[in-house]
């Protein structure tokens, strides 16, 4: 059962994870595989995999959130890490934006099963947002959307003063650094931290790097 990848996964990452957030990732669980046979939601179906490349690596994202009250996530997808970040920072306001409909219905059905107060899921490509939610969010984040030069070019525009933008990446994440550092630079940003860790039972390299104003800006 997915507690328990959950719980062994969880203690090997130095977690948490609660007996009520494993209950709601275990229904959320349940909604991706019974969808998924539907309708093409993520290519991720193993439950070993759900709960380690989805859950945990969002949860790792989830434990680095401190003082933030806005979060953003670009191409979510299925929800990923929007609706597990959400489930163990419930106080967080969540804007979910993906361009496939079939993926934002879903996060919409689990949400209401979830009772996710202050959680929007939006069907658009993020260039698209509306004037609204320009400069609305302390923090940005996302997986696997595109590199990183392109996600903090369309990620700008939507990030509060004194914000942070936070790329979920895998192990050529420094290669991305590099091909990114002029446009962070033109942008008034810089890197500010890299944190850089392995997931459980050999599921891969990750690595969030988070880009913020450069001090004294």
């Amino acid at each position: 059962m997915i507690r328990h990848v959950l719980k062994k996964g969880a203690t090997e990452l130095g977690l948490k994870v609660s007996a009520t957030v494993t209950a709601s990732l275990e229904l959320f669980t349940a909604e991706l595989l019974k969808w998924n046979n539907r309708v093409n939601l993520t290519a991720i179906t193993t439950i070993d995999e759900i709960a380690i490349k989805h859950f945990l690596d969002s949860l790792v994202l989830a434990e680095h959130i401190t003082g933030a009250d806005t979060m953003l996530d670009i191409g979510s997808g299925a929800g990923i890490p929007a609706i597990p970040v959400k489930i163990l920072k419930p106080e967080l306001k969540v804007v979910s934006v993906d361009a496939v409909g079939k993926k934002i219905h879903f996060q919409r059905h689990v949400a209401r099963l979830l009772q996710l107060e202050e959680f929007e899921a939006v069907h658009a490509r993020v260039e698209k947002l509306p004037s609204s939610y320009d400069r609305s969010f302390d923090l940005i984040t996302s997986r696997a959307f595109s590199d990183l030069r392109n996600f903090v070019e369309i990620a700008h525009p939507f990030l509060a003063d004194g914000g942070r933008i936070v790329a979920m990446k895998g192990s050529a994440a420094a290669d991305e650094i590099k091909s990114a550092e002029s446009v962070i630079s033109a942008f008034g940003y810089e890197i500010y931290s890299q944190y850089n860790y392995w997931l459980p039972f050999g599921m891969g390299e990750r690595n969030l790097i988070t880009i913020a104003a450069c001090k004294g800006r």
